[in-house]
């Protein structure tokens, strides 16, 4: 609700605009103080919400769980018929464990379909148009005791090409405002922007990559680069006392 249908909602209740009964000063004078106290504590409250909502990728949300995830009906590729699969990503393997396990701490998911050879990989969908690569990746948070906990998904990342990152970076600006870290090319020859949207959970990075002419979009859940590099001394750990 604007600020104006917010002051005069509250100015209705008020009695401010009770036909044939003439408004006295102070009246008018308190109830627009009221108004703009009230419009002031909305927005103030909005912000607040944003800055705890972790972002969303097209309604996919980072930290919703992998059941919640495979349960929704939120499949942004093509072609139709689209379904999310999942297997343990390239780091978990290292750790030895193994392919779509169930006691995986951490679990890669891509969308595939079905043609006439079996399963074949989709293109996710980004601003209307299928992207080079995708991963969502979802893992046991840290503090969750990681056996029981649910796997969640801490990260979305995106290969497209150079003219979607542009319309991409205008489209999170407008929605999200500046980003508050932002390198430019023309710093350095060597240099590649990078544009960083950030909460207090939660980072959108923007990456113009040298010299193929496509871009990487990555949403990503604040400490869990962290939690990941926890997990691997812990693995090793164990390994070590095994032996």
């Amino acid at each position: 609700m604007t600020p104006t249908r917010i002051a005069c909602a509250l100015a209705l209740l008020c009695g401010t605009f009770s036909p044939g009964v003439p408004a006295q000063p102070v009246a008018r004078e308190a109830s627009a103080a009221n108004a703009g106290t009230a419009s002031k504590d909305v927005f103030a409250d909005a912000r607040r919400r944003a800055q705890d909502t972790p972002f969303a990728f097209r309604g996919i949300a980072l930290g919703i769980t992998l059941d919640e995830f495979r349960a929704g009906s939120k499949v942004r590729a093509t072609p139709p018929g689209s379904v999310p699969v999942c297997e343990t990503d390239v780091q978990a393997g290292a750790l030895g464990m193994r392919l779509k396990s169930h006691e995986s701490l951490t679990l890669a998911c891509r969308w595939a379909h079905r043609d006439d050879r079996g399963w074949a990989l989709s293109q996710a969908v980004v601003d209307g148009t299928p992207a080079a690569e995708h991963v969502l990746r979802f893992a046991r948070m840290q503090g969750h005791g990681e056996g029981q906990s649910p796997l969640r998904l801490y990260e979305i990342s995106f290969v497209i090409d150079e003219v979607t990152a542009e319309d991409l970076r205008d489209a999170l600006a407008d929605r999200y405002g500046p980003p508050r870290h932002a390198t430019q090319n023309v710093a350095s020859p060597g240099a590649v922007p990078v544009y960083v949207w950030e909460n207090a959970v939660s980072s959108i990075t923007l990456c113009f990559l040298a010299g193929t002419h496509n871009g990487t979009l990555t949403y990503l859940l604040k400490g869990s680069d962290a939690w990941a590099r926890s997990v691997v001394r812990q693995w090793q750990a164990s390994d070590a006392d095994a032996g």
